[in-house]
Formats: C-alpha cells, sequence, structure tokens
C-alpha cells in the first residue's frame, strides 16, 4: 500500500556550504524555530528509471528505486505546485510491473532503454535494481504510453541533515547538504556535484522563506535544475524542455497574452493548459482522489469547447475528430461524476430533511448502492485510461499543440478576431434559452442549455487575455447560470434514481416513505429553478 506526502522543498548549490549552515544554525527564535539538531551523516543509493526518449523527467515526474536512509523504498514524485511534489511511496518488496508488450510510438524511444537497461542490468540488479512496482508504473502511464520503463542513473548521495525544531521537539524543517555522484547507465557520462536541500516538514512558508534569506545573504544560490536527475542527465535534456519533444510535456507559457498578442497564442495557451490539467489529473483519478475525475472531465470539456468556439483559427476540419476522443473521454469519467454528484446530492437531501420524516435504513441503502456504482465505474474508466485509444488521444493532443494547425486568422490580433466567436457563442446561449419555455421536453431543453452556457462560458474563459472585462463578465455570468442548469439535469437525473431505490427498498420490505419526500423535494427545486430561467434569459440579452 503506497503512502503519500506532499513534499515542498527548494535546492541550493553548496559553494558557500560552511556560511550557509552556520547561517540556519543561527535561526533559533525566527519563525517558530526553538532548537537545531545534527542527524547522523547517512549514504542513499538511488537508481532512476524512465524512457528510453525520458518521457517522465520532461514531464517534471521522477521514479526511483532507492536503499538507505529512513525512507528507503521506491518513491514516485509527482508536480503539484510551485517547489512542490506528491511523492508515493512503495516498500522495496512491492509487486513488480510485468513486461509488456510496446506501442508503435513507445517502440522507438524505448529501444534505446531496452538496450541500455540490459547492459546495465547486472550492475542495477546488484547495487538498487528490479521491476518497477505495477502500482507506480500505471500512475505513469500517461506519459510512458507503452514505452519500458529502464533505468537510466545510478546516484549515490553523502548527506548531512540539519534539523529545525519548533514546540515539543516537532520537526519543522530540514536542511540536507548532499555530495552527490551519478553516473548514466550507458556509463557515457558521470558527474558529481554538492548541494544544499531545504525541505518543509510541517514548517510553513514563513520558515522557507526565512530560510531562503538566510541562505542566499550567505552565499548560497538556486541549484541549476530542479532535481538532482536532471543535473545528472546534463545534455541529454535540451535547454527549455520546448513544447512537443516529448509526450506528455507541453512547455509553459512565455510573456503575458494581451489584446495585441496573435490569436493562435491565446487560444492554444487555454488549450494548453486543458492538456496539461489531463495529464496531471490522470495519476489522480487512478488513486481515486476527491475531486480528480471532475477535474480530469472539465478539462477534457474545456479543451473542446475552445476548439470548436475557436475553429476558425485552429482549423476546424482537423480537429474535429481530436474533439469527437476528447467527448468520448469525457464520457469515460462522466459515469464516476455522475455517481459522485448524485451520493453527495442525496447525503445532503437526508441532512436537510426533519429526523422524524427519515423512516429506514435510507441512508444505508444509498451510501451502499453508490458504494458499488463509483467502485465499478472507477475501475472502468481505469480501464480506459490504461488502453491504446487514451494513448493516442495524449499523443494527438500533444502534436496539436506542438504543431497546431492554425488558420490565417491566428497570427491577427487577438483583441479584434476572438471577439466574435465568444458573441457567437453567448448567442447560442440566448437562442437555447429562448427555446426552453416553447418545447416539448422542458428537461431536456434546459439540458442543452447547459451544454450551450458551458460553451458560452469556456469560450470566454478562452479569450479574457484578450477581452479582458467583456470576457470576464460572460465567463463569470455564464458560470452561474450552468450551475442552476446543472442543479436542473441533477434533480431530474435523482428523481430517477431514487425511484430506482425505492423500488429496491419496497422489494426487501422496507418503508419507501423517506424517497417520496427526497423526490418531491427535487421536483420543487426544478420548479424553482424553471421558473427563474426568464429572468436569466433576459439579463443574458443585456
Amino acid at each position: 500500500m503506497a503512502t503519500v506526502f506532499r513534499e515542498i522543498e527548494r535546492k541550493y548549490d553548496a559553494g558557500a556550504r560552511a556560511a550557509a549552515l552556520d547561517a540556519v544554525k543561527s535561526m533559533i527564535g525566527v519563525a517558530g524555530v526553538a532548537a537545531v539538531s545534527q542527524q547522523d551523516e547517512e549514504i542513499l543509493d538511488a537508481v532512476y528509471y524512465d524512457t528510453g526518449d525520458l518521457r517522465l523527467i520532461r514531464a517534471g515526474v521522477t521514479l526511483r528505486r532507492r536503499t538507505g536512509g529512513e525512507d528507503a523504498g521506491w518513491h514516485l514524485k509527482l508536480p503539484a505546485g510551485a517547489d512542490t511534489r506528491d511523492e508515493i511511496r512503495l516498500p522495496l518488496a512491492a509487486p513488480a510491473d510485468e513486461p509488456a508488450g510496446q506501442t508503435a510510438a513507445g517502440n522507438a524511444a524505448g529501444g534505446a532503454a531496452s538496450k541500455s537497461a540490459g547492459k546495465a542490468a547486472g550492475k542495477v540488479t546488484g547495487e538498487a535494481g528490479g521491476a518497477v512496482p505495477e502500482e507506480l508504473a500505471a500512475l505513469v502511464r500517461a506519459r510512458t504510453r507503452g514505452a519500458a520503463l529502464g533505468p537510466v542513473v545510478h546516484m549515490r548521495t553523502r548527506r548531512g541533515v540539519l534539523r529545525l525544531l519548533g514546540d515539543a521537539s516537532r520537526t519543522l524543517a530540514e536542511i540536507a547538504t548532499d555530495q552527490v555522484s551519478a553516473e548514466q547507465m550507458d556509463e557515457s557520462t558521470a558527474t558529481s556535484w554538492d548541494e544544499i536541500e531545504v525541505e518543509l516538514v510541517t514548517g510553513d512558508l514563513e520558515l522557507l522563506t526565512a530560510i531562503d534569506g538566510r541562505l542566499r545573504a550567505a552565499g548560497a544560490r538556486p541549484a541549476p535544475t530542479a532535481t538532482k536527475l536532471e543535473r545528472a542527465l546534463g545534455d541529454r535534456l535540451p535547454a527549455g524542455r520546448a513544447a512537443g519533444d516529448a509526450p506528455g510535456f507541453i512547455a509553459a507559457a512565455g510573456a503575458p497574452l494581451t489584446a495585441r498578442s496573435p490569436a493562435g497564442e491565446v487560444v492554444l495557451a487555454y488549450v494548453r493548459r486543458q492538456v496539461l490539467a489531463i495529464s496531471r489529473y490522470d495519476p489522480l483519478v487512478r488513486r481515486d482522489e476527491p475531486d480528480a475525475v471532475h477535474q480530469m472531465r472539465v478539462a477534457t470539456r474545456r479543451a473542446r469547447s475552445a476548439l470548436q468556439a475557436f475553429g476558425g483559427i485552429v482549423e476546424r476540419d482537423r480537429t474535429r475528430p481530436l474533439c469527437d476522443e476528447l467527448k468520448w473521454l469525457a464520457a469515460v469519467l462522466g459515469q464516476a461524476r455522475d455517481g459522485e454528484v448524485l451520493l453527495a446530492r442525496f447525503t445532503a437531501e437526508l441532512a436537510a430533511i426533519p429526523a422524524d420524516l427519515v423512516v429506514g435504513p435510507v441512508q444505508t441503502r444509498i451510501t451502499g448502492h453508490f458504494s458499488v456504482e463509483l467502485g465499478q465505474a472507477g475501475q472502468a474508466a481505469v480501464r480506459e485510461l490504461d488502453g491504446q485509444r487514451y494513448f493516442t488521444l495524449l499523443d494527438n493532443l500533444d502534436m496539436l499543440v506542438a504543431d497546431p494547425p492554425l488558420t490565417p486568422l491566428a497570427a491577427r490580433k487577438a483583441g479584434k478576431v476572438l471577439a466574435k466567436p465568444v458573441r457567437r457563442a453567448g448567442r447560442r446561449l440566448r437562442r437555447a434559452l429562448a427555446a426552453v419555455p416553447a418545447a416539448e421536453d422542458t428537461d431536456a431543453a434546459i439540458h442543452e442549455a447547459r451544454k450551450a452556457a458551458k460553451r458560452a462560458r469556456y469560450a470566454a474563459e478562452a479569450a479574457r487575455p484578450a477581452l479582458g472585462g467583456k470576457a470576464r463578465r460572460q465567463a463569470r455570468r455564464t458560470k452561474h447560470l450552468q450551475g442552476l442548469l446543472g442543479d436542473h439535469h441533477d434533480s431530474v437525473v435523482a428523481r430517477t434514481v431514487l425511484r430506482d431505490l425505492a423500488d429496491q427498498a419496497r422489494g426487501a420490505g422496507e418503508d419507501t416513505f423517506t424517497y417520496g419526500v427526497m423526490h418531491e423535494r427535487q421536483a420543487c427545486q426544478a420548479s424553482e429553478i424553471e421558473r427563474t430561467l426568464p429572468h436569466l434569459a433576459a439579463r443574458e440579452k443585456e
């Protein structure tokens, strides 16, 4: 069973190590530091794993097997923000991944890794090697996409540690002084360096800032790379790690976007963020983290909406198949997300109903129903995330942002070009709202209006750097509208599920009164939303 730690750390060159450590030792009384403790020196021996074309580290991900120290084992580190990563740990004896056949996309990249791994296999196994545990291999599949994982760097670190302690000897931060020697597994390059690593344990950012100030004042400077592995790989990682140079990595945007920026840059920056979000939330979905399915699904919808809304800038005919696949991925995630929404909705409803109106084991039945449904939906989603269709979609998204099919409009100023498609999305929303009163199927018409609200919102979000306040207001207004229309849709689905639950309860000889109360409350909520629609439609015309 994996354990997960949130790691907040900074690295510094250790050219002024003695002065830097003296500065840290003098921090008693600063930012809650009550004492400083010197730990015994330790030797850490690690082998880092990646694909032949280094897909993991290009995406800021590291995977290693390490012996020595208090946390010996397998470590997978995933980016989680500035100076922050989530570290997932497994014991050294964790079940290994069975070698799998490579995909066509992974064959060329994986071949070099396989040769290197084969040459070094004896050395790796003897020192710190082993097959990657299946649990960790699964979490990086959105990056590897069928390419083989093999050892790429062997690293040995002599580490001394200072602990900054707070009240009751609570460890606030650790300052490690590392003497590192590293060798690439093909024995082509060996290097060594000294560095200082500062990691928060229970301390806060105020403490991290104070330590940073002391170290810089003593002559320490930020390390040239964010990770030891990047430094060990040296020239094998091109400077800047440009967009598209490896699957799963899209470079961050450069200068701030404005109304004068090319329209294509503004649209692609938005799409790029969604592609990054899909890859970022993939391992969180696999770990069943709260809200991960929702966030990954939203990213797919945002990317699809932007490509649809701005088809005059990124060629619509070229991206239509990709939009179809994004729709498929949203549907894959949808069942699990819908179950999460309904469970939360029913739990809130039961809490709001007077206790004397709750008859029978209602909460137990609801919880049992959704526990099974969510488990099955989650397993089904992960099966699809392990499939070739999903990997192909990720490859195509990478290719889109690396080499986008832009039209001539893409080179024109965004402030002039993007206003029209944003207005068009707003008009479609107004037409959808206007169609509701005369619709034969009110529920279906409101659902269509909800989808139009999402498209109008995401189009405005994408164009916000160029259109400023107008886009911001449309995004804010349509977000509120989307929420209301979403509540209506959820109430429609909820009533269907409540009828099914009542039938099951009746079959088990249970009282069904409370399900009827909940059903009526859901119907009343939907009716109230329907009564507000004329007012909401009028606001959209302003």
